[in-house]
């Protein structure tokens, strides 16, 4: 009896040892796939569309003198400063103050809500317009600037009040930049 024994666990341990087996991916078609050119013409459309938005509301706005960025948002000064050459570069510290609105002129998020911002260029975190509109931007000046949704929050929107693909109008004022060789000790 011990013999049959011994061999049923020998048996028994040369067939348990193998070797794993490699799993086969599991595929889960779902019906929302956009295939990639639907998906540029989609978005080509949508850039199209708010940029028409964006034009009509400058060519209806006979008190300002809009500029259009490189970057492919839109800006005017309400406050301009033509005496300093000087704007912030990578790594610089800015104080800023800025607020929220729809195309509408309707507030989203007020300056008061927002407070204060202190931001390292390029360092940080911040939505893709504003990121690239303070760059642009003297100490003490104030701009409005008008960005489609691909230059604010795009297709994510903030999780908070602003949704998808909503263009933004912001008025930011720039309170101080703090050149980043004089933040080094």
């Amino acid at each position: 009896m011990r013999i049959i024994l011994s061999m049923l666990g020998v048996l028994f341990l040369m067939f348990s040892c193998k070797a794993p087996e490699a799993r086969k991916p599991i595929t889960i078609k779902s019906g929302s796939f956009i295939s990639d050119s639907k998906s540029i013409h989609r978005n080509k459309e949508l850039a199209a569309k708010e940029e028409a938005i964006i034009q009509k509301i400058i060519d209806t706005d006979t008190v300002h003198d809009y500029i259009t960025s490189e970057g492919g948002f839109w800006y005017y000064y309400s406050k301009k400063d033509t005496i300093s050459s000087r704007t912030p570069k990578f790594g610089d510290i800015v104080n800023f103050n800025y607020d929220v609105k729809d195309l509408k002129g309707n507030t989203i998020y007020s300056q008061q809500e927002l407070d204060t911002i202190t931001y390292y260029i390029d360092k940080e975190e911040l939505f893709l317009g504003l990121r690239e509109g303070l760059k642009i931007m003297k100490e003490g000046e104030t701009v409005t600037f008008l960005f489609p949704s691909y230059q604010a929050y795009g297709y994510y929107g903030d999780d908070h009040k602003i949704g998808t693909n909503i263009p933004l109008m912001t008025e930011v004022t720039l309170n101080t930049i703090t050149k980043e060789s004089t933040t080094k000790n």
